[in-house]
């Protein structure tokens, strides 16, 4: 790198975390220590890895999941944090977004503690997270957490939108005004870029197999994150199973839309609503969309594109 940097440099890193890649686009200054914001950001998403992966044995999450009901068990502020967003985005989706589908994931053959290929439960597996509001307590005083029953939570759904934010706050710490950071397809902006434009992301085309802009999308300290059902799937002899669950089956979702793409001040705000207005549908997700003021994209599963702004 050219070190006759402008005071406004275009500048890019990147890296590993949570079985994807994150990136960070900004523009700063010459003086600016980039191995120092490199570090900062990969500790940053490693302890958000740490304490919320459901493949890291020693997570924290982990660790609750596999603690006795009604033993208390120290939890972190970053993850009590997210527990207590889950359980609050679950209240008002009408539980279409749960966190307490860990077993029903598993059944199906996704995740960490996935059932072998071709699998198919023979009998109903029970949705746990039917009752995950009264199975897991909180108690945010004192840093703890128990289940009242034996609730498995899998937090794939909010927790690559909460690190999103977590490195923005990094960005922040470094004086950074300028700046576009994501995980994988959860991204959030801060400022506009220095001509005064918008940050620009791609809106992609909700097709198996194929990775192509549909549209795209401008962000100005603003976060946006997509759920679907295109690019984790699995086959089973004619049926393809979608990755996400709608616990209030506790089945494998089937409905009539491919993805959602929600926009919003947070990008954990943004990904668990992605989640949650796609496992509502094509009626009631845009209602509740509606309702909250909530700017989000619809696709339907024949490409008709609904956009609630």
């Amino acid at each position: 790198m050219s070190t006759e940097l402008t005071a406004a440099e275009r500048r890019s890193l990147n890296g590993t975390t949570m079985g994807t890649r994150y990136s960070a686009v900004f523009f700063a200054p010459a003086g600016l220590d980039e191995t120092k914001l490199a570090a900062a950001l990969q500790a940053t998403l490693d302890r958000v890895d740490r304490q919320m992966s459901t493949w890291k044995p020693e997570s924290d999450l982990n660790r609750l999941n596999g603690a006795a009901v009604r033993v208390w068990v120290p939890v972190p502020a970053e993850l009590m944090f997210v527990l207590q967003a889950s359980l609050r985005i679950r209240r008002q989706s009408q539980c279409a977004f749960d966190i307490g589908v860990g077993d029903l994931v598993a059944a199906w053959g996704f995740g960490a503690h996935a059932a072998p290929p071709g699998h198919v439960p023979t009998d109903p597996v029970v949705p746990q997270a039917a009752i995950t509001s009264e199975a897991l307590e909180l108690d945010p005083h004192l840093h703890r957490a128990r289940k009242h029953a034996p609730v498995a939570l899998d937090l794939s759904g909010i927790a690559k939108g909460f690190g999103v934010d977590e490195m923005a706050r990094v960005m922040r710490e470094f004086s950074i005004r300028t700046w576009l950071v994501g995980i994988d397809g959860e991204m959030r902006a801060g400022g506009a870029k220095p001509d005064g434009t918008p940050w620009v992301v791609a809106h992609e085309r909700p097709v198996r197999g194929v990775r192509e802009a549909m549209g795209v999308i401008e962000l100005e300290d603003r976060a946006v994150a997509t759920s679907g059902n295109y690019r984790h799937y699995r086959d089973i002899g004619a049926r393809t199973i979608s990755h996400t669950m709608d616990p209030r089956r506790g089945l494998p979702l089937v409905n009539g839309l491919t993805s959602v793409t929600v926009t919003a001040d947070t990008c954990m705000e943004a990904d668990a609503w992605a989640t949650a207005f796609l496992v509502m549908g094509e009626t009631a997700g845009p209602r509740l969309a509606k309702a909250m003021g909530l700017d989000v994209i619809f696709v339907r599963a024949d490409g008709t594109v609904l956009d609630w702004a």
